[in-house]
């Protein structure tokens, strides 16, 4: 019970990039477990800074039950700037807890297990909203880390793309996305330099930017059925969440720290918008609107990081790829 492991970034993208369809299917089992009750999510935390306002560390303490029986938390810092710099904005650790003693067990580098819970959520709820692994024209806003994370889990559950759009506000960004999504993933891609040329007649759309408040404002930048993953959850302006058939993760995470439904909420005074959760979509008890576009806004929970690390970890561990580290506990006897 003693025992104790480190596992890089390194190790944990290995682990990833050949287990992406099994993520998906933890990703899926985790929504439903917490849905099911059966986890404790509490708030994140957010650390912000007077002199950086665009900064920030956050921290997602979670439990989840079921199969994972683990508790643990990420630390994740969001730091724009570094984008400049050359290298990526996020960073983050995850400890993961045994249960019974709660005693840590382990400690993943976790920007790699955050992207990737996150790309299998979006890609899961694409699958989910659109009813199959087909889209005529998929258009992905922002060409960062996760925007690659996510095209990467559309390979790998095998999506059928016939159009694939890159839109940045950055084009060499947009350019080099598209250059890897090629070479690399097998998907003929464009570059938009227009953003409404970009939305427009797409069937799947894919927000992930760094945006820290709406951009999309237009009423009708969206049209009826077409389904938007807002992942980086500040993108869309409240008229056009009024407006949209609403699937969260979790509500009442969602509606926290300024997001566009949050916006809503503030602006209009009600949630009378939100229509349900991934999990309603994925138990058969809400159906995708064809009236309305569909807006899916994943807050990014807990729980998910927690999935996908103990699924890094238990691999790591089996193919002895995790580093021990011996008589990490200073005391483990009280006399």
């Amino acid at each position: 019970m003693f025992e104790f492991s480190v596992i890089g970034g390194k190790t944990a993208r290995d682990i990833i990039g050949r287990t992406r369809q099994q993520i998906v299917s933890e990703v899926r089992e985790t929504y439903l477990t917490h849905h099911a009750g059966e986890s404790v999510n509490p708030n994140s935390y957010f650390l912000r800074f007077p002199d950086k306002p665009d900064s920030r560390i956050i921290a997602l303490p979670a439990y989840l039950g079921g199969k994972a029986d683990v508790a643990g938390i990420k630390w994740i810092s969001s730091f724009p700037g570094n984008i400049t710099k050359g290298f990526p904005r996020a960073s983050a650790a995850l400890l993961l807890n045994d249960y019974e003693t709660g005693y840590p067990f382990a400690c993943l580098e976790a920007s790699q297990i955050s992207a990737a819970r996150t790309a299998a959520s979006a890609v899961l709820a694409a699958e989910q909203l659109t009813g199959g692994r087909t889209a005529r024209r998929l258009t992905i806003v922002g060409a960062g880390i996760i925007a690659r994370n996510i095209l990467e889990f559309f390979t790998a559950q095998e999506w059928s793309v016939d159009n694939l759009v890159i839109h940045d506000r950055l084009p060499e960004y947009s350019k080099a996305f598209a250059e890897y999504a090629g070479s690399s993933l097998g998907h003929r891609a464009t570059v938009e330099d227009d953003l409404t040329a970009a939305l427009t007649g797409s069937d799947l759309v894919v927000l992930a930017t760094t945006a820290g408040e709406p951009y999309i404002t237009d009423p009708a930048a969206f049209a009826a059925g077409q389904v938007v993953l807002n992942v980086s959850l500040r993108d869309i302006g409240p008229e056009i969440i009024l407006g949209a058939q609403n699937i969260l993760d979790d509500v009442d995470h969602c509606m926290t720290a300024n997001t566009s439904p949050h916006l809503a909420e503030q602006k209009y005074g009600h949630r009378d918008f939100i229509d349900g959760t991934l999990a309603d979509v994925i138990l058969g008890g809400i159906r995708p609107a064809e009236d309305r576009p569909v807006i899916f806004s994943p807050f990014g929970l807990g729980v998910l990081d927690l999935a996908v690390g103990m699924h890094v970890y238990r691999t790591a561990r089996e193919s002895g790829e995790a580093v021990d580290v011996p008589d990490f506990f200073g005391e483990t006897r009280r006399w």
